[in-house]
């Protein structure tokens, strides 16, 4: 048995790279501005299952590039779910908190009524709806503010930032999820494995860290966590302006995740430690 993942260098892609029967693929193989090559991979290795863990993420630059983000993020997850159906294996596709606009104080069900706000959101919910239209096993994961030890991200950032600076703005009215990308990796591999046996699991899904909480206290977070002595600001968004608007709430309703797949929401403050342990910026 073997699971292919497409993608290689990208936070998620990484971490699966470490899990059992993983066979992780780049660009030189799957490029995803060239759906056909994704459809060609597939049907080259075989697999029991397939994990999508490649995609357009500069959400800024989307806005500008909304023809390339589609490209990546709508078409060639299609593509990769169209093969998946006929080879009658399942297909496991990482989405975003993106596709719903962010609004109200509730966390967003699975089922819930989707409004991206921007380009990059447009993006990954018509990667979802070809998802859902080609009769494969399948499970869009939808996740949030994803953090590891690799790539670009907040937890990076602000170790960089938190180092140079005696204190920082930082956003406070955007509420989410921080996740560990080893956490997802290890959600997809499982939730991959009990479609292989149980198809009919196939749905869209929700899978953020807890507790909720905002840029601006996962800051401190980082900071206390790293021994670094940086203090810390709340602003609105509309003090940081950004060519793409972000949801100001990416809580995410998870309960039919652990329902389903047996999956917990993970502890970001457990994920934290080890990746900063994995940095080695712990104190």
């Amino acid at each position: 048995m073997s699971i292919l993942v497409i993608g290689k260098t990208g936070q998620v892609a990484r971490e699966l790279a470490l899990l059992p029967d993983v066979i992780c693929i780049g660009r030189d193989e799957a490029d995803l501005t060239v759906p056909e090559q994704c459809s060609a991979a597939i049907h080259a290795y075989g697999p029991s299952a397939v994990i999508n863990a490649a995609a357009y993420t500069a959400v800024d630059r989307a806005e500008d590039e909304e023809a390339l983000a589609n490209l990546i993020n709508g078409d060639a997850p299609g593509v990769m779910a169209r093969d998946c159906a006929a080879l009658s294996i399942p297909f496991v596709h990482i989405s975003t908190d993106y596709v719903f606009e962010g609004g109200g104080r509730a966390a967003w069900s699975p089922d819930g009524t989707t409004g991206p706000l921007g380009a990059y959101g447009r993006s990954k919910l018509r990667g979802e709806q070809l998802v859902n239209g080609v009769g494969a096993a399948f499970a869009i994961l939808r996740t949030s503010w994803v953090v590891s030890a690799h790539g670009n991200n907040f937890v990076k950032t602000m170790l960089r930032l938190g180092a140079e600076h005696d204190s920082l703005n930082v956003v406070a009215d955007q509420i989410g999820g921080p996740t560990p990308a080893r956490d997802i990796a290890v959600a997809c591999h499982a939730i991959a494995l009990q479609l292989i046996k149980a198809p009919e699991k196939s749905g869209a899904y929700h899978f953020s860290g807890q507790p909720d909480c905002s840029w601006a206290d996962f800051a401190r977070a980082i900071f206390d966590e790293a021994g670094l002595v940086c203090g810390v600001t709340d602003i609105p968004s509309s003090d940081y302006p950004t060519p793409a608007v972000r949801p100001l709430n990416s809580r995410m309703d998870c309960t039919k995740t652990e329902r389903t797949f047996g999956i917990a929401r993970p502890d970001w403050r457990s994920g934290l430690a080890d990746i900063l342990k994995d940095l080695g910026a712990t104190t």
